[in-house]
């Protein structure tokens, strides 16, 4: 059937769509604001980014998991569930921040948060193609527009919030946030075959992740090149963005929280450009020009890089990282859209929860290490000095990427 024939906002994936911009808004709100009052306690980059590190471990770690629990179970009831505890969780953190030694609650909550979240995402990942077979690319494209969204809108809101009145209006915003979310989830009617399992929970869970390496190994290899290409770049370029940008903006600079809220917005802006642009262009954005766009994106460290150089006035400073946060969004935001649709095309539906997981946890499994070293870097070093770094290897890597993303386009 003709893409432009079939309607995409059909009443389950707009109630999914509504769904998605309630609770990513609740958690990008959090993942502002949670951070920054860490930071902003402690005064110490290594010890934000060590917790930003230890935070992420369990997103990588969850996602096959929840890959697997995807694929065998009603992906309506995975959001529910997941949705009513992430606010019972923000509960318990509220009544017991005051109480309780702030770095081991911090790194508890957000650990449990980033799980919760890795856990979740299949389940929205997997449930696409059943909702929009037909038009994978513009539903991709929207689901990650939602996502953006909520990032912009969250930090600039938590921004103003933060600076006004603390954290708690924030913890009891995204409550809300996150229990609406899972009441508006109940009414979504997902298609979903019941599978057996055969042995214990973990044998099942085994067998199953094995299932999606093998198909990866055998039928599609050139998802592992991607997956390692992309795992460099979380390694190098993302985690210096993940720390870089708030130390950048807050200490280097000396900016206001709601300074921040909105260089971070900015970054939400740009994935809502870029994923209306990808919208729009649809079938029409080449694979084979991957490598260009992760060139593009390393540039943009750079131009961050330089707007920190001694000399260069603050305010102008950031303006220019929050430009080339925009821009690195934009161009993230086309290709990640770009390679869901087109491993979303190439697996089979009963495989496609377990292989977005794992192709999602290998390419996550390097920033928990690289948020770690780039806490210490930004500690040691000018802001500028290590970002332009990681821009110089992470350009280096992209122009040795351009056979993988020729090979992936091929298959497609």
């Amino acid at each position: 059937m003709n893409e432009t024939q079939t309607p995409l906002f059909r009443r389950d994936f707009t109630l999914v769509v509504i769904g998605q911009i309630i609770s990513l808004f609740g958690n990008a709100i959090l993942r502002f604001a949670l951070p920054l009052y860490l930071l902003r306690q402690t005064g110490s980059p290594a010890l934000f980014g060590a917790v930003g590190a230890a935070a992420f471990v369990p997103a990588v770690l969850c996602a096959p998991i929840g890959g697997v629990v995807a694929d065998r179970v009603n992906k309506r009831t995975i959001m529910v569930i997941l949705d009513f505890s992430t606010a019972g969780l923000i509960l318990a953190f509220a009544v017991l921040l005051g109480r309780a030694p702030l770095t081991p609650l911090m790194v508890a909550c957000l650990m449990l948060l980033y799980g919760i979240a890795g856990a979740y995402q299949p389940a929205v990942q997997a449930s696409i193609p059943l909702l929009a077979a037909e038009r994978l690319t513009s539903a991709n494209a929207v689901i990650n527009m939602v996502g953006t969204l909520s990032g912009l809108l969250g930090p600039v809101i938590g921004g103003v919030l933060f600076g006004a009145f603390g954290i708690r209006p924030i913890l009891w915003v995204s409550i809300g946030c996150f229990f609406l979310s899972a009441v508006m989830e109940l009414f979504i009617r997902i298609p979903h075959q019941p599978r057996g399992t055969e042995g214990s929970v973990l044998s099942t869970v085994g067998r199953d992740l094995w299932e999606s390496w093998h198909f990866i190994r055998r039928e599609r290899p050139v998802f592992l090149s991607v997956m390692l290409v992309l795992a460099l770049f979380n390694l190098v370029l993302s985690a210096a963005l993940v720390v870089g940008i708030p130390v950048a903006v807050v200490q280097t600079l000396g900016m206001s929280d709601s300074r921040l809220g909105l260089t971070q917005g900015a970054l939400g802006l740009g994935g809502l450009f870029g994923g209306v642009l990808t919208a729009c262009l649809g079938e029409r954005l080449p694979l084979r020009r991957g490598s260009a766009v992760l060139l593009a994106a390393s540039l943009t460290a750079a131009g961050m890089g330089a707007a920190l150089l001694p000399g260069i006035p603050p305010v102008l400073g950031w303006w220019g990282v929050t430009a080339m946060s925009f821009a690195v969004m934009v161009l993230s935001t086309m290709l990640v859209v770009v390679l869901s649709a087109a491993v979303q095309g190439q697996t089979p539906p009963e495989l496609l929860g377990k292989v977005m997981a794992f192709i999602m946890s290998v390419s996550n499994c390097a920033a928990p290490l690289g948020q770690a070293v780039y806490g210490a870097l930004f500690e040691g070093c000018p802001a500028w000095a290590v970002l332009l770094g990681a821009a110089a290897v992470s350009a280096a890597a992209a122009v040795r990427s351009r056979g993988v993303f020729r090979r992936l386009d091929q298959t497609a």
